[in-house]
């Protein structure tokens, strides 16, 4: 075969069904896991302004172990189980196990260590999923391979969230002891855990990876030149590595001397932790030893295509707002529309599984606009064009908040938000599919996903200090600053030319 073959409707949905799993671990995590947070700490006064920093962990993970699963499953090839497959499996494992746990958390720092497990595993199993559409699918399926996977993950979410209101409605309970988790948490976690591994095997059984030889058939005998991303790298001088540790130490000090909050050290931690890490990649590539998982890493992040760094800029306003909405929706909802910010109430738990109804209902709604709007806006205005569209409807949803008081009226907020959510997790990787060399899919797709991870990260370190230096106790003021985000993501569209690919 000189081109790879269509995939019937099962073969899509078979390709894509353990982003169902998935999705359905990381809506328990994105809106639970304030409330678990709060509701561990019934007696400190301050855990809304701690909450950026405890959900650091989520980022820190994705950060970190995208571009390396990226890059080490586009050198795998374990016969029967695969390429992308091996990681499937092997995150799904540790996510089941992680969820399992999660809601036994005796104590507010176990539940913080659980949160950086379960998205490590999650991220495991999720990178590469991505490249795995791209493996498996001719380029004129792409659209249509990323269509039933953004369905899959609105589905998937909409089960994670609304399962603990399922839960309560069935009579389970929703209220507990002080300190402790409800029964309807911790039965939502361990169904979860269940639905994950069961979907990722559903994958991992009915689909067959092609062969390297098959591969390399279907892109006419050509592989990509690893070799050229070191040469390029051992051509790049110091300056710009020592500019990263430059721009840590400044972040170091800015903080110590304000006294800002200590998680704000991380990011510039980071900063300096990668122009390091960029030095040695350099040096080694200079010396003839820079064909290592750290050097391609580097060499590939300095020397991503010009389209993907323009759709970076736009992932990383995008999911700055998606972040701030995970992490302060509970608190808002709880403390405007029910009146409460005491997290041992009754009221506060109605508000937290309030909130998986609204979450279930923004992916909900991305679900069916991935196969309906979308398709019809790319055909009239294009992809990029579509994608501003969406991320605006997203910016009004989120400033719709500080109108909407009612639990119920909040749905329409999410329709807005949902079509964005729809948009962001579709159409970066539609415009991009066609244009990265397929032997470097999972690295690309790691990277590219460093820039979801990346505005999370700067989120966790940077909204707590702003919110107790400007807004003490009032998180609806965080909605701002996501519906702003979002429209400054809208704008970096105006960047991004479909013809480039």
């Amino acid at each position: 075969m000189s081109e790879r073959p269509r995939q019937s409707a099962l073969g899509l949905w078979n390709i894509s069904f353990g982003f169902f799993g998935i999705q359905i671990g990381f809506a328990l995590q994105n809106a639970n896991m304030s409330r678990i947070f709060q509701t561990l700490s019934p007696d400190d006064p301050n855990i809304l302004n701690k909450l950026p920093a405890l959900w650091v962990a989520a980022p820190l993970t994705g950060l970190l172990v995208q571009p390396i699963i990226g890059h080490m499953s586009d050198r795998t090839w374990l016969g029967a189980l695969g390429r992308r497959r091996p990681y499937f499996l092997t995150g799904a494992i540790l996510a089941a196990l992680s969820l399992f746990i999660m809601p036994l958390a005796p104590a507010l720092l176990f539940a913080a260590f659980m949160l950086w497990i379960l998205d490590a595993s999650l991220n495991i199993s999720m990178e590469p999923f991505r490249a795995f559409v791209g493996d498996m699918l001719p380029k004129d399926q792409h659209a249509s391979g990323y269509a039933v996977q953004t369905a899959f993950i609105g589905a998937g979410a909409v089960v994670g969230s609304i399962f603990p209101k399922l839960l309560e409605w069935a009579g389970v309970a929703n209220t507990a002891a002080a300190g402790t988790i409800p029964d309807t948490v911790r039965y939502a976690f361990w169904f979860g855990g269940a639905a994950l591994l069961i979907a990722v095997v559903w994958t991992v059984v009915s689909t067959r990876e092609y062969s390297p030889d098959e591969m390399a058939a279907f892109d006419g005998g050509h592989t990509h030149d690893q070799g050229e991303t070191i040469r390029l790298l051992a051509a790049r001088t110091l300056t710009s590595s020592f500019a990263w540790v430059a721009g840590g130490i400044a972040v170091l000090l800015f903080v110590y001397r304000f006294a800002l909050q200590q998680e704000m050290y991380l990011l510039g931690g980071l900063l300096i932790a990668y122009g390091i890490a960029s030095i040695i990649a350099i040096r080694l590539a200079r010396a003839g030893r820079g064909a290592s998982m750290l050097g391609h890493i580097v060499g590939d992040f300095s020397g991503m295509p010009v389209l993907m760094k323009r759709l970076a800029l736009v992932q990383f306003f995008s999911w700055s707002a998606l972040f701030i909405m995970w992490i302060n929706t509970t608190a808002i909802v709880a403390q405007y529309s029910y009146g409460t910010s005491d997290t041992t109430s009754a009221a506060f738990q109605r508000a937290g599984n309030w909130v998986d109804v609204l979450f279930a209902t923004y992916n909900g709604v991305s679900a069916v606009a991935a196969l309906t709007l979308l398709p019809l806006l790319a055909r009239r205005f294009g992809k990029v064009r579509t994608h501003m569209i969406g991320l605006l409807c997203g910016a009004a949803g989120y400033a719709s908040f500080f109108f909407i008081r009612s639990p119920e009226l909040l749905l329409i907020s999410e329709v807005g938000i949902g079509i964005a959510w729809a948009s962001i997790i579709a159409m970066p990787y539609a415009i991009l599919a066609s244009s990265l060399p397929q032997a470097k899919l999972g690295i690309y797709m790691g990277l590219f996903n460093v820039f979801i991870v990346i505005p999370q990260l700067l989120v966790s370190t940077l909204m707590g200090s702003a919110m107790k230096a400007w807004f003490p106790g009032q998180p609806i003021w965080t909605m701002a600053f996501a519906a702003g985000v979002m429209v400054l993501a809208a704008l970096a569209t105006l960047r991004v030319q479909e013809e480039a690919r």
